[in-house]
């Protein structure tokens, strides 16, 4: 098959869980013999790159803007796309719904994963909760084939908008680092650290994973990744509220984010909207304890393992962590039983199959 991807800032991977999807897919369908094209936008991706794991890619421009780079983006690559002789197109994010008919109407069918509810995110006013809204709506109407990456958002669609829709996780079995030398830079030691990996958004939680931790008793340093170019004020007050024991090393990818993964003692998983969390399933694969904010989603992704928390009432982050942070027996078990949970649910050898199946059946 001839397979373009649409929707994502592009890869490598460098600012999400859709960018480290369409990696980490695209590679093994491109593995499989199939010609796999991923769009990426302007800035951020070296147009000179031309090709990455086997995908070509194709750079093209978008509005820099919180409210129009993402559909920006990917009205300029469907128009691109229609006249390339793709046999299918997988598009990303509910709110590039819009221009599914693009691609239609040039004869070329559309496979829509929609990502989890991001009109919940409180940095969209009424115009973009009100945008976000209309692209459910046809996300349930136009695609070819409508994908979702959770149950959750499975009954979701179901329910709102009696749409049918393919369940397909996402997958967790990242290959291990290379090295280790990513932790001296950082003054860390392995197993000796505390990491939260998301962008810097009101829904990830950063600050409120930063204010739990400094009433954690202890001087294991806490490694908060991330960041967010639209989200400067959060930003900043992340930094205000980090004590000495707290690092930000801004976003980090590829094999230093790999070696932070997997030599953490614990990872702090904060996100309370979406489906499927890619750094909470890949924290789960590379065997590390996990505690996560307890939502539908979340709970749904660690079916009984690990600790869930919340930021008010019982249960709250500080107590889970002094709680099981010095707890090696623990620790153990919560790790082990981390890494089955993905070699039965999450494996990306399986993702790329249920994939590879629901487009060679819409050519």
């Amino acid at each position: 098959m001839k397979i373009a991807i649409i929707g994502t800032r592009g890869v490598p991977a460098n600012y999400g869980g859709f960018e480290t999807f369409a990696e980490e897919l695209g590679a093994r369908l491109a593995t499989r013999g199939h010609e796999v094209t991923v769009y990426g936008r302007r800035g951020f991706i070296d147009p000179r790159l031309g090709e990455y794991r086997g995908m070509r890619l194709v750079v093209l421009p978008a509005l820099r803007s919180k409210h129009l780079e993402t559909v920006s983006h990917t009205f300029v690559a469907a128009l691109h796309a229609a006249r390339r002789g793709f046999d299918v197109v997988l598009m990303c994010n509910a709110a590039n719904a819009p221009f599914v008919r693009i691609l239609q109407l040039a004869g070329v069918p559309v496979a829509l994963n929609v990502d989890g509810l991001e009109r919940k995110r409180r940095k969209w006013g009424i115009a973009g909760r009100s945008y976000y809204r209309l692209g459910e709506c046809l996300a349930a109407r136009l695609p070819n084939a409508l994908i979702t990456d959770a149950e959750v958002i499975q009954r979701y669609y179901r329910r709102a908008y009696r749409a049918a829709s393919e369940m397909i996780v996402y997958g967790g079995d990242l290959e291990p680092p290379k090295d280790s030398d990513r932790l001296p830079e950082l003054g860390l030691e392995p197993r000796e650290y505390l990491l939260y990996v998301s962008r810097f958004e009101p829904e990830n939680n950063p600050d409120g994973v930063v204010d739990a931790y400094r009433r954690v008793e202890g001087t294991r340093p806490l490694v908060m990744v991330g960041g967010a170019p639209y989200a400067r004020g959060l930003t900043r007050k992340v930094a205000e509220l980090a004590d000495d024991r707290v690092l930000l090393p801004g976003p980090i990818y590829g094999e230093g984010y790999r070696q932070l993964l997997f030599n953490c003692r614990v990872y702090i998983h904060a996100t309370e909207v979406g489906g499927t969390h890619p750094a909470l399933v890949e924290a789960m694969g590379a065997g590390r304890p996990v505690l996560y904010y307890d939502t539908p989603e979340n709970r749904e992704v660690a079916g009984g393992v690990g600790s869930s928390f919340g930021f008010g009432g019982v249960n709250v982050l500080e107590d889970v962590i002094a709680r099981v942070i010095d707890d090696e027996e623990q620790l153990i078990e919560m790790g082990r039983l981390s890494k089955r949970r993905v070699e039965e649910r999450y494996r990306w050898a399986d993702v790329a199959d249920r994939y590879e199946k629901v487009l060679e059946e819409l050519c």
